[in-house]
């Protein structure tokens, strides 16, 4: 644990949620032909995943994940695009200064110390007492620390994280609250297109309309087939 944030090193997530760096540095990036060339290329200390050089080539980065490689000066975060699967999303220097995560526990712990447990298995010491569950939160990878969080309200932009509409991004218009089951949450996207979900599918990130992060090309918007054949045919015929 660090002692001045109160948060533990080994910050990882599911297995089934997770994209180890062998896969992201020679199968998505193509910096590798085999794993022995991934390891020789993490031994040099030259990838860093959440500001933390890593050397293991199994090493689970996960959804939110900063991935930055110093050599190139590239910074890369880790996002789902519209058919649910890991994305290479490049950033600014500036914006891989911090990560956004989302509250998962509120507790007390011992000798009455408040904490919360995050998505990628973070615990946080003496949060800001108007944190809840499902709030995210803007951490600074540089110290360690919380410097701004989000409520988990109506009106504010979210991402979809699991279920059939992965990937999604779009505004928060109503909360169906069921007692004894799961809670419902209705999102619309940018075309005025509304879809429900589980609360634990949301994913909060940003104030308004206005996300905290950049977001992938396809901006969150998922097409119909027909719609994805009419953008194929105007772009070949743009050409």
């Amino acid at each position: 644990m660090l002692p001045s944030t109160g948060c533990w090193t080994n910050c990882w997530h599911k297995q089934r949620e997770c994209l180890p760096l062998v896969i992201f540095l020679r199968n998505r990036l193509k910096y590798a032909l085999t794993g022995k060339e991934v390891q020789s290329i993490l031994m040099q200390r030259l990838v860093k995943v959440d500001g933390k050089v890593r050397t293991d080539t199994t090493f689970p980065a996960g959804f939110m994940d900063v991935i930055t490689i110093d050599k190139t000066g590239e910074n890369f975060r880790l996002v789902y695009d519209v058919k649910g699967r890991f994305t290479i999303h490049r950033i600014t220097a500036e914006e891989a200064k911090y990560k956004l995560l989302k509250v998962k526990k509120v507790q007390i712990g011992a000798k009455a110390i408040p904490f919360v447990v995050t998505h990628d298995g973070r615990t946080l010491r003496y949060p800001d007492p108007l944190i809840k569950v499902n709030d995210t939160l803007k951490f600074d990878l540089e110290t360690g620390k919380v410097s701004e969080f989000i409520k988990f309200e109506v009106g504010n932009v979210a991402t979809i994280t699991g279920g059939r509409n992965m990937g999604r991004v779009g505004v928060i218009t109503h909360r169906e609250r069921h007692i004894g089951g799961f809670e419902i949450v209705h999102v619309k996207d940018v075309l005025d297109r509304q879809f429900a979900t589980r609360v634990s599918n949301v994913f909060v990130i940003g104030q308004g309309n206005k996300p905290w992060i950049s977001l992938p090309k396809s901006k969150g918007v998922k097409l119909t087939i027909a719609e994805e054949r009419d953008r194929r045919r105007a772009a070949a015929a743009a050409q």
